[in-house]
């Protein structure tokens, strides 16, 4: 076959040129990393970004969790006490998460990612030790209904609880750890919980 192609080739100059491009063509290695990063880069970056976002979502725990346990200690030491409107609580409370999650005038009035209750009880026994759900199916929401805002007095028993929807945007691994998802089952926020539960000074 070679033979008849030479021959053929010797016959037909521009065949043979031809024949010769196109094994070039077939050998050439030119722009191959380049194909091969084209296909890898959208996984590469998802994983990348995937990274980062739950960087800054266990930052965003950690903030939450710092501002439970601040408004906590204004209420055990009476800085904060009965006197004080749940919207002002609920303000305070942003201000303590602002450096990274802001709420708006909305959020702070009706809550719709931020939800925060305060109650007090007879004794530590009394401390609801699971989080409220409006139904006992595997995947539920959070049952709103039940969260209050009731600050003890003096000696008190209390607890501080907030939730908060953080909006998940690449970690698609995160909305499958918890079995607590939106009424309309989407998967597109994480549910951060943080809870406090102290016993108010003698002030």
């Amino acid at each position: 076959m070679r033979q008849d192609l030479a021959e053929k080739s010797a016959g037909q100059p521009g065949a043979a040129a031809e024949t010769g491009a196109l094994r070039r063509f077939y050998q050439s290695r030119d722009g191959t990393a380049m194909i091969e990063f084209s296909l890898l880069a959208i996984p590469y970056c998802m994983i990348l970004f995937a990274i980062l976002e739950t960087c800054i979502a266990f930052f965003g725990d950690q903030l939450v969790s710092h501002a439970v346990d601040s408004m906590a200690r204004k209420m055990r030491t009476g800085e904060i006490t009965t006197t004080i409107t749940k919207r002002d609580f609920r303000q305070q409370f942003c201000d303590e998460i602002s450096i990274l999650i802001a709420c708006s005038t909305t959020e702070v009035d009706a809550p719709d990612k931020l939800f925060v209750d305060v109650r007090s009880f007879p004794s530590f026994a009394d401390v609801p030790k699971t989080i409220p759900r409006i139904s006992t199916d595997r995947y539920a929401d959070i049952k709103t209904s039940e969260f209050k805002f009731a600050p003890g007095g003096p000696n008190t028993i209390n607890m501080i609880r907030a939730y908060y929807r953080w909006h998940i945007i690449t970690d698609l691994v995160r909305p499958y750890i918890s079995t607590i998802r939106p009424a309309d089952g989407s998967m597109s926020t994480f549910l951060i919980v943080q809870t406090a539960a102290f016993q108010n000074e003698n002030y």
